[in-house]
């Protein structure tokens, strides 16, 4: 596949998405990408991970799922890409199929929503980061809140933003939906407790690998996206990324999260609750503000907003370059 092709696609892709989202009507009538590739996992999920197998027969089950996976995502991107190619301004259809895999716009407004509930009160703040975190909100207090929150802004991010561009840009629609879903099953099913410790073992392992380019990358566009935000340090950054990411329990998160708090000047992470049990990890960002608000959100947007621009215009010149 032409590098020029998958570049442009992916570029015309991101345009798309942050400037329409995914349309309401669409999502009304026949649902998401996500929501699809959500229900093949709860189908073999339900059919494939049985309690009465052995813990290796659950492994090799997982193993499988993840190939089935791989393999739908691999020839459905394909065919939908080769598709639309053929119409007259397929490209462009192509890439708008293509943007229904990026999140900008969405990650965007339900962060903003979190800083916004906080602004009015503790409880609208805690409602609000409740939909885009796992841990228990009653447990967090008003800085507890906009840790979360721009915790999983960094996170979300690397994973949902910068991972399935890095993925479109190497392999077309075919490599982004083939992420999508190795991604999709890491949420679903790439857990530790009873029923997943076994059979989400695949998924959850192939996530950390595919994820692994893009992490490192999410955490340097926003080392360079903080030279335009006023206030804001490439250098504390920097250094924070380099001394943090690695104590983060996750071996991808810590690093645009560690990024982002030093060139803020605050400090996320550490210890958090999720279900009722307390989970330690390394602070990210450490010497810095951890009573952080809802100003602090917002500035951590600002600041994700920057990276995002400077990952188009590195996009954009790398289009332009090929096609001199």
């Amino acid at each position: 596949m032409a590098l020029e092709l998958t570049l442009g696609l992916t570029l015309v892709a991101l345009l798309f998405e942050a400037a329409l989202g995914y349309p309401r009507i669409l999502l009304e009538r026949i649902g998401h990408p996500v929501m699809w590739v959500g229900r093949l996992i709860s189908l073999l999920d339900t059919h494939v991970n049985r309690d009465t197998d052995s813990p290796l027969e659950r492994k090799f089950a997982g193993v499988a799922t993840l190939l089935v996976l791989l393999a739908v995502g691999l020839t459905a991107g394909a065919a939908v890409q080769k598709l639309l190619l053929l119409l007259p301004m397929g490209f462009f259809y192509a890439a708008f199929a293509g943007s229904s895999l990026l999140a900008q716009r969405s990650l965007h407004e339900h962060v903003a929503a979190v800083a916004e509930g906080l602004e009015r009160s503790l409880p609208e703040g805690r409602q609000a980061v409740s939909m885009i975190v796992g841990r228990d909100p009653e447990k967090l207090d008003e800085a507890g809140v906009a840790r979360a929150a721009i915790e999983s802004l960094a996170e979300n991010f690397s994973d949902g933003i910068v991972a399935p561009t890095f993925w479109m840009a190497v392999g077309g629609l075919a490599g982004a939906c083939a992420y999508k879903a190795v991604n999709t099953a890491d949420s679903m099913i790439g857990h530790k407790d009873a029923r997943h410790l076994y059979f989400g073992w695949a998924a959850a392992r192939f996530d950390d690998l595919v994820n692994l380019p893009a992490s490192r990358l999410a955490g340097l566009l926003l080392i360079a996206g903080a030279v335009f935000v006023p206030g804001a340090s490439p250098r504390a950054g920097w250094r924070a990324m380099r001394r943090d990411a690695k104590k983060h329990r996750s071996p991808n998160a810590g690093w645009p999260e560690a990024a982002l708090a030093g060139a803020l000047g605050i400090a996320i992470a550490g210890p958090r609750y999720y279900g009722g049990v307390l989970s330690t990890d390394g602070v990210m960002g450490e010497g810095g503000r951890r009573d952080c608000t809802a100003a602090d959100i917002r500035r951590a947007l600002e600041l994700y907003r920057a990276a995002d621009g400077v990952m188009v215009a590195v996009l954009s010149m790398m289009v332009i370059a090929l096609a001199l």
